[in-house]
C-alpha cells in the first residue's frame, strides 16, 4: 500500500514510525514532515493545510490511504477533498471535525445528548461574558471557542483574571477568529485523563488512556501549551473506570454525531476530568494528540495500518487490538521561551547515539535537517523523547538519561513528567 501522512509534527512522526514497521506499507509519504519522518517517509513539500496540492499529491502518486494528523487541515475539510478525489483518508469530515473546531458546538452537543460536561455559557459580547463569570463561583475558566493551538484555555483564580481572559479573546482578537466567541465554564475538580477511541461511524473502540502536562513547567506551574509530556497507562482508569468512559461519553458521542447527521469517523479524543461523580468532558479532539500519540504507538503491539483500514471500512465492530503491558513516558524538548517567542536555528547534537537504545525512540515535531544531514530546532516543542518500561519509573528515568545525552543548550524540559501517577493519585474531592 502506498500511504500518506499530512503534518510535521511529533504526532506525525510517531504516526509515520508505526505506519513504516507494517508489512502492508510499501510506500510512505509525508507531508510537509521534518529533520526525523524523513528517516522514514518521503517528505513532501506541501504545508498540511494546502489543500489542493495535498489532493494533487494523492493522486498522483495513486495513494491508497491518507492519514491527516494536524487539527487544522482537518477542520478545513481535507478529508473530504481528498476522498472526492478518490482517496481514502482516515480523519473525520469537516462538518464532523467541529466537535473540535468550536467548543460551543461540543459543550451543546453535551448538553443536548446527556454526555456529562461542566456547566457553561457562552458569549460574543465581552461585557455580557464578565457579568456571567463576575456570578460564577471562583476558580472558572475562560476558552476561545475556535482552534488556538492548546493556548486558548485559561483557569482563572480570580473575577479580574476572568475579565482579562475574556477581553484577550473577545477585545484584544488574540486568538483571531478563534476568539470571537468564549465558553465561560464551571470548573471542576480532579485530574484530567486523556480518553481515545478509534471510530468508523458506528463503533467507538477504545484505546489506552493517557495523562498529559499541559502547563510549561514543573509543578503544573506557566502558561499552557500543546503539551509538555504524557504517560500511558494512568493508575486513574482501571478496566470498570475505561468501560464507564466508553459507555457515557465515547460511545454516547458517536452515536451524537450520527444523529445531528455528522457521522464521525477517525481518532476521537475525549479530555476529561475525573470527578467524584464520575468522568465528565472538558472538550474534544479530532485526531491523535500530541504528546500522547508517541506514548500509544510505543505501547502498541498490533499493526496499526489494518486498525486505520478497519476505522475507514466501517468493521470496527470485529476488530481488536492488543496493546503491552508496559509503561511509556513521553517527555517534550522545546525552545526556550516557548509557548512565547523562542528561536529557530540551533544545531541539535547526540542524537545518532540514541537511536540503538532498546524501547527508546526520540520522535521529532519542530526540527529540519541541513545538507549534512545535522539537525536544527524549527520550532516550539521540538523534540519528544519516548521510552517504554515495565514501570513508570523505569521508562521515565530511561527517557531522563536519554535526554542528559542530547546536546542541546537551548531547550528545555519538564522534569517531573508522570508525578500525579507516581505521587498515588486519587480522584480529588472538592472541600
Amino acid at each position: 500500500m502506498k500511504i500518506l501522512v499530512v503534518g510535521g509534527g511529533g504526532r506525525e512522526h510517531a504516526l509515520c514510525w508505526a505506519l513504516a514497521a507494517s508489512p502492508l506499507c510499501d510506500e510512505l509519504y509525508c507531508a510537509p514532515g521534518n529533520a526525523g519522518i524523513a528517516e522514514e517517509a518521503t517528505c513532501l513539500e506541501i504545508g498540511a493545510e494546502d489543500v489542493d496540492a495535498l489532493v494533487t499529491a494523492a493522486t498522483d502518486r495513486a495513494i491508497d490511504l491518507a492519514v491527516v494528523g494536524p487539527e487544522a487541515p482537518l477542520v478545513a475539510g481535507l478529508v473530504d477533498a481528498l476522498e472526492g478525489a478518490g482517496v481514502k483518508t482516515f480523519g473525520p469530515s469537516k462538518a464532523a471535525a467541529e466537535l473540535e473546531g468550536s467548543k460551543a458546538f461540543a459543550k451543546e452537543l453535551c448538553a443536548k445528548h446527556g454526555i456529562p460536561t461542566p456547566a457553561f455559557q457562552r458569549f460574543t459580547d465581552a461585557e455580557d461574558a464578565k457579568a456571567y463569570a463576575a456570578s460564577q463561583p471562583l476558580p472558572i475558566v475562560v476558552k476561545a471557542d475556535g482552534l488556538a493551538s492548546g493556548k486558548g484555555v485559561t483557569v482563572c483564580q480570580t473575577h479580574g483574571e476572568a475579565e482579562r481572559a475574556i477581553d484577550a479573546a473577545l477585545v484584544d482578537k488574540r486568538f483571531g477568529a478563534a476568539g470571537d466567541s468564549v465558553i465561560v465554564e464551571q470548573c471542576l475538580s480532579g485530574q484530567e485523563v486523556s480518553a481515545f477511541a478509534l471510530v468508523d461511524g458506528e463503533t467507538a473502540l477504545m484505546l489506552p488512556c493517557a495523562q498529559d502536562h499541559k502547563p510549561a513547567y514543573d509543578g503544573d506551574t506557566g502558561p499552557n501549551t500543546g503539551g509538555m509530556g504524557a504517560y500511558s497507562p494512568t493508575p486513574l482508569v482501571d478496566e470498570p473506570t475505561a468501560e464507564l468512559i466508553h459507555a457515557t461519553i465515547l460511545q454516547p458521542t458517536v452515536e451524537a454525531m450520527k444523529a445531528e447527521g455528522r457521522p464521525f469517523k477517525g481518532l476521537l479524543y475525549a479530555g476529561l476530568m475525573m470527578t467524584p461523580d464520575g468522568p465528565q468532558v472538558l472538550e474534544y479532539n479530532v485526531r491523535f494528540g500530541d504528546p500522547e500519540c508517541q506514548v500509544l504507538v510505543m505501547r502498541l503491539m498490533s499493526d496499526l495500518l489494518p486498525a486505520l483500514m478497519a476505522a475507514c471500512d466501517g468493521v470496527l465492530d470485529s476488530f481488536d487490538m492488543r496493546w503491552f503491558a508496559e509503561t511509556a513516558v513521553s517527555v517534550v524538548i522545546a525552545a526556550r521561551g516557548y509557548p512565547g517567542s523562542y528561536q529557530k536555528g540551533e544545531p541539535i547534537g547526540g542524537l545518532d547515539a540514541l537511536k540503538a537504545e532498546e524501547d527508546l525512540v526520540v520522535f521529532h515535531a519542530g526540527t529540519k535537517a541541513d545538507a549534512d544531514g545535522s539537525v536544527r530546532a524549527n520550532g516550539g516543542r521540538v523534540l519528544t523523547v519516548t521510552a517504554l518500561g515495565g514501570t513508570l519509573e523505569e521508562a521515565r528515568e530511561r527517557a531522563y538519561t536519554a535526554i542528559d545525552r542530547i546536546d542541546w543548550p537551548g531547550g528545555f524540559c519538564r522534569r517531573d513528567i508522570g508525578w500525579r501517577a507516581l505521587a498515588k493519585p486519587t480522584i480529588e474531592t472538592e472541600d
